[in-house]
């Protein structure tokens, strides 16, 4: 037999819960007449007789002489939140990270070690190597938009120009000219007159392309000398019978050692960073 409860012991809890939910209705009205101020409660009736709503004064667009438009405060905030989910596509895809991490992977995969740097360590030491090699361009953008626009020297739109063109400037230095050739040709622009007029959605995916290039390229070279290892490892443990032991068993000390007395570490981060003209 199963025991079952009362039926007035079970909605006890939504017996209550309904309770309190009426008096604080009923007692709203008179909570609020105590907190509000005297006149506090009169509401302006507008000419049809209904209530007034209160309109929002801070989000409100200006309209200069010149034709530019000027947002609020608030409108500002809205939009730099906005903008700041696309932050992590920014690190990706307009700064140096792209080439670094890869180069790191690779290297990773060469020693033959799977989980040793940790992928947290990887991406940290990327980032950190990124804000080092961005300085430059951090540091402009701090001195031409940021201070002058906090010092309200300059209009947000200006601000957001001088912002884009130092990382124009910097992605343009390190882009293959056959790659925006590439994308130009796919989008079907005109001409363009300079490298100053290329825009960032033609200039973004041919650095994209050009770092993958590269770091693939560093990759091929950091390869070489493991790749060499194996191979002889390889073919000793074949010269001797050891056919049933693994050469990566063997080799792995051995290039964990010539990656250590090479100083790899400082050796990989300087090119790495030589690499973008540091």
């Amino acid at each position: 037999m199963i025991n079952k409860f009362p039926q007035s012991v079970a909605p006890r809890w939504l017996i209550c819960l309904g309770l309190l939910l009426v008096l604080s209705l009923v007692n709203a009205p008179t909570w609020a007449q105590e907190d509000a101020e005297p006149g506090a409660l009169a509401t302006q009736v507008n000419a049809t007789g209904l209530p007034a709503i209160p309109g929002l004064p801070a989000l409100t667009v200006t309209t200069e002489p010149d034709g530019t438009q000027q947002y609020t405060v608030t409108l500002q905030i809205l939009a730099i939140m906005t903008a700041l989910t696309f932050l992590p596509a920014l690190l990706l895809m307009m700064t140096s990270f792209t080439r670094i991490i890869i180069v790191f992977a690779i290297l990773r995969q060469a020693l033959g070690l799977q989980q040793s740097p940790s992928n947290q360590i990887l991406i940290g030491l990327s980032l950190f190597l990124t804000l080092f090699i961005m300085q430059p361009v951090i540091t402009t953008v701090n001195e031409n938009a940021l201070q002058p626009y906090i010092n309200e020297q300059i209009t947000a739109q200006e601000a957001l120009a001088q912002t884009a063109e130092p990382f124009h400037n910097f992605m343009l230095s390190q882009t293959r000219e056959s790659d925006i050739a590439l994308f130009v040709g796919i989008a079907g622009n005109p001409v363009l007159n300079g490298p100053e007029d290329i825009p960032f959605s033609i200039l973004v995916p041919a650095f994209v392309t050009s770092e993958l290039k590269t770091a693939f390229q560093i990759g091929f070279l950091i390869f070489i000398p493991f790749l060499v290892i194996d191979i002889v490892v390889a073919s000793v443990l074949m010269a001797m019978g050891m056919m049933m032991l693994s050469p990566l068993i063997i080799s792995l000390p051995f290039k964990i050692m010539l990656f250590v007395l090479v100083d790899g570490w400082a050796m990989i981060i300087g090119t790495l960073a030589a690499s973008f003209g540091v």
